[in-house]
C-alpha cells in the first residue's frame, strides 16, 4: 500500500492555514509534520484539520514560538515531548501509529536555529544549538520484524557541501558550519538513520529546502539551503519509493521560507 509522510516548518500554523489546506488537498499525505507552529495548544486550529479529513492530532506548542505538530488521517499514539537541554520550549514530538504491518515511530523535531555568530563563548543560541543536537544522539532508529522509526523536520542544519548554494561562502554562516555538520552527521550516523532524501540523489547533486526571506527572488538567485530532513530506519529505507520537494510551495501566497517534503513509500 502507498503510504506517505510530510514535513514543513509552515512559520505559523494559524497564519498559513490556507497553504496548509492546499498542501493537504492536493498531495494528501496520509501524516503531516509541522514545524514553528507558533501557537499553543489550546489555539491549535484542530477543527479545521478535522473538517478536511485529518482527524487524528498531536501537538506540543506554545505562544509565539517554535512548537511542533502531527496530524493524519489514521489513530495517533503520543508517545514522547522530550525536553531538551531543560529547555521547555516544545521542539520535539514523537508519536506512534500503523503502518505496513509495523508500529511505526515518527519523531517530529525542530532544532534551534542557533542565531547569527558561530562562536559559544558569545553567542549562547549557537551553544544552545549544538547541544540540543548532542543530546539528539539518544534518539535512535529503533526497528526490528514488527517495528520502524522515522525522524523529520526543520533540523535547522545543511550537512553536506552541495545542500547549501555556496560550501565555500557558506562554512563560516551557522547552519553549515563545520562544528555544526560534523557533529550532525556524527549524531545521525550513531542513531543508525538512514538520510532518505539522499538515498537515491548523489551528494553531488543541490537539495534545497529553504529559501531566505531576505532575496529579493528567490527562485532566479536560488540560494537555498537543505534545512529539512527525512530520515528512516534500515528496514523502511528499501520501502522508499519517492521524495518529493514542492520547491514551488516557496511561491505561495504569504508562504513560509520552507517548503514542503514528502517521503512516499511502499508498505505491504
Amino acid at each position: 500500500m502507498p503510504f506517505s509522510i510530510a514535513t514543513w516548518n509552515i512559520n505559523s500554523v494559524r497564519l498559513r492555514m490556507p497553504l496548509v489546506e492546499r498542501l493537504l488537498a492536493e498531495y494528501a499525505p496520509d501524516v503531516l509534520c509541522l514545524q514553528e507552529t507558533k501557537c499553543p495548544d489550546d489555539q491549535f486550529p484542530s477543527a479545521a484539520f478535522r473538517k478536511i479529513g485529518y482527524e487524528h492530532i498531536a501537538f506540543h506548542g506554545q505562544k509565539g514560538y517554535h512548537g511542533v505538530a502531527t496530524v493524519a488521517r489514521r489513530p495517533l499514539e503520543i508517545v514522547e515531548k522530550r525536553r531538551f537541554c531543560e529547555i521547555d520550549d516544545s521542539r520535539h514530538l514523537s508519536v506512534r501509529f500503523d503502518a505496513g504491518g509495523k508500529k511505526v515511530v515518527l519523531h517530529n523535531f525542530y532544532v534551534p536555529a542557533g542565531g547569527d555568530e558561530p562562536d559559544v563563548e558569545i553567542n549562547p543560541k549557537f551553544r544552545h544549538k549544538l547541544g540540543f543536537v548532542s543530546e539528539m544522539n539518544a534518539i535512535r532508529a529503533d526497528h526490528d520484524e514488527n517495528s520502524a522509526s522515522v525522524l523529520v523536520g526543520d533540523l535547522n542544519i545543511a550537512p553536506l557541501e552541495h545542500d547549501v548554494w555556496s560550501h565555500k561562502q557558506l562554512l563560516n554562516v551557522v547552519s553549515h558550519t563545520p562544528v555544526e555538520t560534523e557533529n550532525f552527521e556524527a549524531m545521525r550516523k550513531a542513531g543508525e538513520w538512514v538520510d532518505l532524501m539522499r538515498l537515491n540523489v548523489p551528494d553531488d547533486q543541490k537539495i534545497y529546502t529553504w529559501w531566505s526571506y531576505r532575496a529579493k527572488d528567490w527562485e532566479t538567485s536560488n540560494r537555498g539551503r537543505r534545512l529539512d530532513h527525512v530520515w528512516s530506519s534500515a528496514n523502511l529505507a528499501p520501502r522508499l519509493t519517492g521524495i518529493e520537494i514542492l520547491s514551488a510551495a516557496r511561491g505561495w501566497e504569504r508562504p513560509s521560507d520552507h517548503v514542503p517534503v514528502i517521503a512516499r513509500f511502499d508498505l505491504d
